[in-house]
C-alpha cells in the first residue's frame, strides 16, 4: 500500500492498515484519514525538504517515523549531483535543490535501528523514459511518489499493489499530468489498484 499525501479515499483506513507493507512520504500527512500503520517512510533526501525533516525533532519522533522499520531515500546522490550544473542554468532559483543529505539519513537510521535504502538512479532513469511517451514537457524531476511506485513495481512484480493519496497535482517542477497518465496505464493493465480518491488532505504527494 503506497499512501501519498494527496487525496485519501474515504473509509479505507482498515484496508490500508491491513496491508503487509505500508509506505508513506516525508512528513506523512496521510496519517489519520490514511490509517496509522507505517513500515516505510520514503523521503526526499535532497534540498529543503531533507534539511527540514532532519532538523525537526517533531519529524524524528513522529508516530509514522518512529514505527517505520525503513527509510527510503528517493533521490540517488550521483543522479542529482549530475543535475546540479544544468539546473543552475535552467532553474537558478533552485540553487540548493541538489544539496545531498543522504549521509545524514543514513546516520539517523543507524541511530534509530532502521534500514536505509537509497533508490537506485536506474529507477529514476526508467521513469524518465516511461514518461516520455506521455508528453511531459520540460520538468525538473519526477515526484517522489512516482519514483516509489516504479521501484515497488520493479521489486514486487507478483504482489498486489494499491495506491491512494495521489492527486497528481503540486509543484510545477514535477510532470504531474504525465505521471497521472502513466499511473492510469499501470492501473488499466492491472499492475496497480487505485483506491477511490475523495477526501482532500493536501495538494501535493510528497515533495
Amino acid at each position: 500500500m503506497i499512501v501519498g499525501n494527496g487525496e485519501i479515499a474515504e473509509g479505507v483506513t482498515e484496508e490500508i492498515d491491513a496491508a503487509d507493507l505500508v509506505i508513506r512520504f516525508n512528513d506523512c500527512r496521510s496519517m489519520g484519514a490514511g490509517g496509522s500503520r507505517t513500515h516505510v517512510v520514503a523521503v526526499c533526501n535532497t534540498g529543503r525538504p531533507a534539511r527540514a525533516m532532519l532538523g525537526s525533532a517533531e519529524w524524528r519522533k513522529s508516530p509514522a517515523v518512529a514505527s517505520a522499520s525503513e527509510i527510503w531515500s528517493v533521490r540517488d546522490p550521483g543522479k542529482f549531483a549530475a543535475l546540479r550544473a544544468p539546473l543552475a542554468l535552467s532553474h537558478p532559483e533552485l540553487d540548493d535543490f541538489c544539496d545531498d543529505y543522504t549521509d545524514q539519513f543514513t546516520a539517523f537510521c543507524h541511530a534509530t535501528g532502521k534500514r536505509h535504502v537509497v533508490i537506485d538512479r536506474s529507477v529514476h532513469d526508467s521513469v524518465d523514459a516511461a514518461l516520455a511517451a506521455y508528453e511531459p514537457g520540460a520538468y525538473v524531476a519526477p515526484s517522489s511518489g512516482m519514483i516509489v511506485i516504479a521501484d515497488v513495481l520493479l521489486h514486487h512484480p507478483d504482489d498486489d499493489i494499491a495506491i491512494t493519496g495521489f492527486s497528481h497535482t503540486g509543484w510545477d517542477g514535477h510532470p504531474f499530468a504525465a505521471e497521472k497518465r502513466l499511473v492510469d496505464g499501470y492501473v488499466s493493465r492491472g499492475r496497480l489498484k487505485r483506491l477511490a480518491d475523495t477526501t482532500l488532505i493536501s495538494a501535493s504527494e510528497g515533495d
